[in-house]
């Protein structure tokens, strides 16, 4: 999941995650999904609601027309609707302080939401202004328009939004999140060196001092200023920390019951020596990047004309920073790379379908050769009659083209058809993995190609190598 991420110094960098809301303990369906959009649409975060839009419900009776598609839906399919159902999903976007206008940020905020649900589900857009930094909350029903469905939430849903937000920052000339890290289980803050990751390090610090109990722990962790609650879940506050972090939401090693072990001395963990890696600067290639794309829709000539080749450009960035790809040289770099994957195994399919062929065309003279050697022997036989000639001329003269065949190949055995149609078949298979391979590498051809005419045109670049004709079978 990713979160937005604040230092010491302010807000470090825009991210956007998507939540499942599901029903909340002690409340009921219709409480619950009235909690969630009455929290996004807060008068006092929203400018009394100046920034608040909506698509597909009223964003006033949201809560109600919500509850009335889940019933509709269940009228229509008769499926049940346990506890472990889907009330609402929660999207949250965020934006570099200073970068965006509350109206810009809410625009675009609905732009993501139709993009991710294809216009198939009502939502709101609900951009807050109360906090040093813009974000949207985006809240979207999981029944469908019609109320005959509902979204299927696919796998790595935080990726896809996250994609797909950065797209349209991007077209808009705003800051994206540069070679994302994402670690396993963690969220984005936690790379970043998050409260989360600098209370793992402060764990191992005490325990490293070997406390006799974990009554010892809690007191030590107080000593280092952070306030303490020991209850059902304990949960620790360090200094300068918003809000408690249970230790039960810590990594495996670090929950309540793992460090009760580690002081025991029945769990043996190697304590954490760096701390998690802070966020890569955005690189010069990307600075100017979107520098430009704020250039052209910052010119009212270019607006209209440069919306499409914008989002063509912003397609290929975003490929380029996914791929791991810094800059044109390392472009160009993959460019060769994909050429060089695809001259692999062309010549190879080549050698193939040059050896297939040869096959072929022995087969034939080799069945040839058995149907009409008997008749060339008797010719053989009769001292090579004129009337025996004139009697079997076909049969001969396809013998004699036979035997031609053999001495061009330099065959003093003849090979046996079933040994060819083995080899034959051997082959075939050969061929059709090489082909398995080779369709992604054309089609990984092709789209390289795209995008580095398309980058080269953004900056004016000419190509001053000619296409060569493995270019040509890439295509």
């Amino acid at each position: 999941m990713y979160r937005v991420f604040f230092c010491k110094g302010g807000f470090s960098i825009a991210a956007t995650w998507i939540r499942p809301r599901h029903i909340s303990a002690g409340k009921t369906v219709a409480q619950t999904i009235s909690d969630g959009i009455d929290y996004a649409e807060n008068p006092d975060k929203t400018q009394q609601g100046d920034f608040v839009t909506a698509y597909g419900c009223n964003p006033r009776l949201a809560d109600a027309e919500f509850l009335l598609s889940r019933r509709q839906y269940a009228d229509a399919t008769g499926r049940n609707q346990g506890k472990s159902d889907i009330l609402l999903y929660h999207i949250r976007q965020s934006f570099k302080p200073g970068e965006i206008t509350p109206e810009d940020a809410n625009r675009i905020g609905r732009e993501l939401a139709m993009r991710f649900t294809h216009g198939k589900h009502a939502f709101i857009v609900a951009t807050h202004v109360d906090q040093h930094h813009i974000h949207s909350h985006i809240i979207f029903n999981p029944v469908n328009l019609e109320c005959t469905g509902k979204f299927k939430n696919p796998l790595r849903s935080n990726k896809i939004i996250r994609r797909i937000s950065d797209h349209i920052c991007l077209e808009n000339g705003l800051s994206v999140i540069e070679n994302p890290m994402p670690s396993r289980g963690k969220d984005y803050s936690d790379w970043m060196g998050g409260w989360r990751g600098k209370l793992e390090q402060l764990i191992d610090k005490i325990l490293a001092g070997k406390p006799g109990s974990f009554e010892e722990f809690i007191k030590l962790l107080e000593a280092e200023k952070c306030e303490v609650k020991v209850c059902k879940y304990t949960s620790v506050r360090m200094e300068g920390q918003k809000k408690f972090t249970r230790l039960k939401s810590l990594s495996p090693d670090y929950t309540e019951d793992a460090i009760r072990e580690r002081i025991s001395g029945a769990r043996i963990v190697t304590p954490k020596e760096k701390p998690a890696p802070a966020a890569p600067p955005p690189s010069a290639f990307m600075i100017d990047f979107q520098n430009r794309i704020r250039a052209l829709k910052e010119n009212p000539v270019t607006q209209g004309a440069k919306i499409f080749n914008i989002k063509q450009i912003a397609s290929s960035f975003m490929f380029m920073q996914e791929n791991g790809i810094p800059d044109i040289e390392g472009l160009r770099d993959r460019v060769q790379a994909a050429k060089d994957d695809l001259n692999r195994i062309v010549p190879r399919v080549s050698a193939i379908d040059a050896r297939m062929a040869a096959i072929n065309e022995l087969q034939k003279h080799i069945g040839a050769y058995i149907k009409t050697k008997d008749v060339f022997a008797g010719y053989r036989k009769a001292g090579y009659s004129k009337k025996y000639l004139e009697e079997h001329r076909a049969a001969i003269e396809t013998c004699k083209a036979a035997k031609r065949f053999f001495d061009a190949q330099n065959l003093k055995k003849l090979p046996t058809i079933p040994k060819l149609k083995q080899e034959f078949a051997a082959l075939l298979d050969e061929k059709k993995k090489l082909q398995a391979e080779l369709k992604p590498m054309r089609a990984a051809m092709q789209e390289i190609l795209i995008i580095e005419q398309n980058i080269r045109d953004f900056y004016g670049l000419r190509d001053t190598q000619p296409r060569r004709e493995t270019d040509r079978q890439g295509r």
